[in-house]
C-alpha cells in the first residue's frame, strides 16, 4: 500500500513516520523546501507542493497512491482562510484525474458551535466562527463527491510533543469559563485512530476524535501546568458557552480503543 500525506506538519509527519515504521510506502508533501531533507531522512518520499499557486504546482507522482490523507489547516486566524476551499477544490481535481479511490480529510471539532450540550457525528455542526464555517464547507465539498470515498476525521484540541497543554495558560489569572469541559486528543491517538481507518479500510464515514474524558478546563490545565513544572493558572469558576464532543461512530464503526482514556491518569 502507498499512502500520500498532503501536509506533513505536526500531525502529518508523526503519522508518516509511524506508517514508514510499519513498512508502508509514504509520499509526503511540504510547502517548505528546507523540509524536504527532513522528510527524506525519515524514509518519506518528499514532494514540494504549493496549492496556493495558480496553477498549482506538483509532481503527478505524489498522487500515485492507494490512499490520500489531506492534513492542511485552513489558517483562518492568519487571514488565509478564504484560500482553503479553493485549494481543496484543486486537490479534488487531482484526486479525480489520478483516479484515487480513498481519501481521509482531517478536520476539527471546531465545526461545532458551543451550544451547551453534548454533540456527536449525527448532530448539525452549525459553527459560528470563521474557521469552523470554513471547515464545514470543506467537509461538504468532499461529502458530495461520488468519484471517490472520503472519511472525515475531526480532531479535538491537539496536544503532544511540542504542544504541552501546561504552557497554554501557565501563570495567567482570571481566565474565563473555568468550568467548561475540554475536548482534547493526544498526537498518539491522532495517529492511532488514523491507522485504524487504514487498517480496517473504513471509508465514507465521519469520526469525531476526542479522548472520551472531558474534565473542566480549570482542572485540566492546572494539572497540566503542575506536570510541566510551571506556575499554575487561575480560572474564574463559571460555566458559559461549552460543548462536549462525543462519538457514536468511533466505538460502533471503527472500534478504536483510545490510548489515553483519562487525563488525570495521564498527568500522574
Amino acid at each position: 500500500m502507498t499512502v500520500s500525506i498532503l501536509g506533513c506538519g505536526w500531525y502529518g509527519l508523526a503519522l508518516a513516520k509511524a506508517l514508514v515504521a510499519d513498512g508502508i510506502a509514504v509520499n509526503g508533501s511540504t510547502t517548505s523546501p528546507e523540509k524536504l531533507d527532513v522528510l527524506n531522512a525519515a524514509g518519506i518520499e518528499p514532494y514540494l507542493i504549493d496549492l496556493s499557486a495558480e496553477p498549482s504546482t506538483y509532481k503527478p507522482e505524489f498522487f500515485a497512491c492507494d490512499v490520500l490523507i489531506i492534513a492542511i489547516p485552513p489558517k483562518a486566524r492568519s487571514g488565509a482562510g478564504a484560500a482553503y476551499v479553493p485549494k481543496l477544490q484543486r486537490v479534488i481535481g487531482a484526486i479525480i484525474q489520478h483516479s484515487i479511490q480513498k481519501v481521509i480529510l482531517i478536520s476539527s471539532t471546531g465545526v461545532y458551535a458551543d451550544l451547551n450540550k453534548e454533540v456527536n457525528e449525527n448532530d448539525d455542526t452549525a459553527s459560528d466562527v470563521p474557521s469552523g464555517l470554513i471547515l464545514a464547507e470543506a467537509e461538504q465539498l468532499f461529502k458530495h463527491q461520488t468519484a471517490f470515498k472520503t472519511t472525515i476525521i475531526r480532531f479535538g484540541g491537539l496536544i503532544g510533543p511540542g504542544r504541552d497543554p501546561g504552557r497554554f495558560f501557565a501563570g495567567k489569572t482570571d481566565i474565563p469559563n473555568g468550568l467548561a469541559p475540554v475536548n482534547m486528543i493526544h498526537q498518539n491517538d491522532c495517529v492511532g485512530l488514523t491507522r485504524a481507518v487504514l487498517d480496517k479500510d473504513v471509508f465514507g464515514y465521519t469520526f469525531n476524535a476526542c479522548t472520551p474524558h472531558h474534565p473542566p478546563k480549570f482542572a485540566f490545565y492546572t494539572q497540566a501546568a503542575a506536570k510541566a513544572g510551571l506556575e499554575k493558572p487561575e480560572f474564574i469558576s463559571e460555566l458559559k458557552e461549552w460543548k462536549i464532543i462525543n462519538s457514536v461512530n468511533v466505538p460502533q464503526i471503527l472500534g478504536y480503543d483510545y490510548q489515553i482514556k483519562n487525563w488525570y491518569d495521564w498527568f500522574r
